[in-house]
């Protein structure tokens, strides 16, 4: 049956098209994360920086955000990895190591204020924005924290589970979470009202290393090799892409139309249609394992890999 499968598998991709990047950039360090607003690029890095690139010019470099060094273990200097970053207006807000281990939340507009800093001992994954004054973050010990930026207060905070943290993301209004861990379950929960609304279970075996939602749409990255895609109005339409390789990114068109995975240990992706299931393009040439999918809109997207190097593809061919 496994045998059968991965025929199955590897014949649908045969009619999948190999696209080759329509434009490689060089970021500062190792892709961790990437946002895209109004023609910019904003790319966070392993070392210290966010890069922000203006994508109407051809690779150009607009800018960039630069955190300070931070000492090791051992006192010596070391760049301060970036996790994740998120924008919203003007607003960038960044997660970033700190000493000892720790992490911080810095929030950058113009001038960079620690939100939160080492000294509050927090093993911070990943800080969203909700609104203009509070902040969405998790730890890796997966509890959930809603911050109000004005005050400096802690308006609520929940323990999801006993399992690690993996992922967590926003639907487009951003008042429902998506929350991955190990377990390989999702968590469904109401922002406002600090209330898991639903349980997905059953269908990733093991740690889901990323998620993404839109449109009620939901897919996932997972470590035992499937690329689950939930539909939360029907969930009984729930299904999965098999992979040969445990899946590292995933990422949605803004429609949900498109899908993407990484799929091989050649850090390819499949692009493959939501709806029909039918794999589409194979995105070629990624230089390391993949840290991030991002569509752009229906035909564009970028793909983030631990290299500086990462790519942009145009499903219709076009030059950007």
């Amino acid at each position: 049956m496994r045998f059968l499968t991965l025929f199955i598998l590897f014949g649908a991709m045969l009619f999948a098209l190999d696209i080759k990047p329509t434009q490689s950039y060089q970021a500062s360090g190792g892709v961790t994360d990437m946002v895209y607003d109004k023609g910019k690029l904003y790319v966070a890095t392993a070392a210290s920086r966010v890069d922000i690139f203006d994508t109407t010019t051809h690779q150009k470099l607009q800018s960039n955000i630069t955190l300070p060094p931070i000492k090791d273990f051992m006192g010596d200097t070391m760049d301060s990895k970036i996790y994740s970053i998120d924008l919203l207006d003007s607003k960038i807000l960044l997660v970033s190591q700190g000493v000892q281990g720790f992490r911080e939340i810095h929030l950058y507009d113009g001038t960079m204020h620690k939100i939160i800093g080492s000294d509050q001992k927090m093993f911070i994954s990943k800080a969203l924005f909700v609104d203009d004054t509070k902040i969405l973050f998790a730890l890796l010990s997966n509890e959930l924290f809603l911050y109000d930026t004005q005050t400096q207060k802690i308006l609520w905070q929940m323990a999801l589970s006993h399992s690690k943290f993996s992922d967590l993301v926003l639907n487009e209004t951003r008042n429902q979470a998506i929350i991955a861990d190990e377990s390989g379950d999702l968590k469904v929960v109401d922002v406002h009202n600090a209330k898991i609304t639903k349980t997905l279970e059953g269908h990733n075996l093991d740690n889901v290393f990323r998620v993404d939602t839109k449109q009620n749409t939901i897919i996932t990255a997972g470590q035992d090799r499937k690329c689950v895609v939930y539909d939360l109005a029907k969930p009984q339409q729930t299904y999965f892409m098999q992979s040969v390789f445990l899946i590292y990114a995933v990422g949605l068109s803004p429609s949900a139309k498109w899908g993407a995975y990484s799929s091989d240990e050649q850090n390819n992706a499949v692009v493959f249609d939501t709806q029909t299931k039918q794999p589409h393009y194979t995105l070629k040439e990624n230089k390391m394992t993949l840290s991030k999918i991002l569509f752009i809109n229906e035909k564009e997207l970028f793909v983030g890999s631990d290299s500086d190097i990462f790519n942009y593809y145009n499903l219709n061919g076009e030059e950007k």
